[in-house]
């Protein structure tokens, strides 16, 4: 299993009954191929679409339909598409119960910086600011480290912020964090690896929940 298939796994086990949740491009929208089996969750693509499921297969795709990243999408039953405007107003409106979005840094004061790299061009910051202010639940989901096998859940985020302070958790390949006194509180391990393996990849100050446990990604 590779770190991008942990990490969409992880992400599913947080979809609850009921809920609406938007999923950011890239690792995020991976996780909708996870939707817990009994679990009635209504996903949102910040392009314009409600109720979405599983990526198609080369029979069943719609080249018109695609989520936030440009990715083919399947329509459930009940689904909507509307535009973006009315699509922002749901965002920006509360109505959005979680959002789980891709990030390049996290800190252990619950700062996400996931919109540029200063002098790298980008495409722009998207939906992830509004996101970020606008859902009940906000959930940064990365690779533990980068190409370099530096450290990207850090201390302080150096990279232009996309919101402070503003996360209730992060999902990576390697762990699950939450936030304690101003810093990382281990919850989860992935499987195979150890609270001192997490230690030693991660910039950011550790608390070791006394109930950490072993992530389930079971589908």
């Amino acid at each position: 299993m590779n770190a991008k298939e942990i990490i969409a796994r992880r992400i599913a086990k947080e979809f609850a009954d009921g809920d609406v949740v938007n999923l950011g491009f890239g690792i995020p929208n991976l996780s909708a191929r996870y939707l817990p089996e009994g679990v009635n969750v209504t996903l949102q693509a910040e392009n314009g679409a409600l109720r979405f499921g599983a990526p198609p297969t080369a029979e069943t795709l719609n080249p018109d339909y695609s989520n936030s990243g440009g990715m083919p999408l399947t329509l459930q039953k009940g689904a909507s598409t509307f535009s973006m405007p009315t699509s922002f107003a749901i965002i920006r409106g509360g109505h959005v119960d979680m959002t789980v979005l891709g990030a390049l840094e996290v800190d252990q004061s619950g700062n996400i910086a996931n919109w540029m790299v200063p002098g790298v061009l980008a495409p722009g910051m998207g939906g992830a600011m509004d996101l970020l202010v606008g859902a009940k639940k906000v959930i940064a989901s990365l690779q533990h480290v980068d190409k370099k096998g530096e450290s990207k859940v850090l201390k302080q985020c150096t990279l232009p912020l996309s919101a402070p302070n503003c996360l209730d958790k992060i999902i990576t390949d390697l762990a699950v964090f939450e936030f304690q006194e101003g810093k990382l509180l281990l919850m989860e391990t992935a499987p195979g690896v150890t609270v001192e393996d997490v230690i030693a990849a991660t910039d950011g100050e550790i608390i070791v929940s006394p109930e950490v446990k072993t992530m389930d990604l079971s589908v």
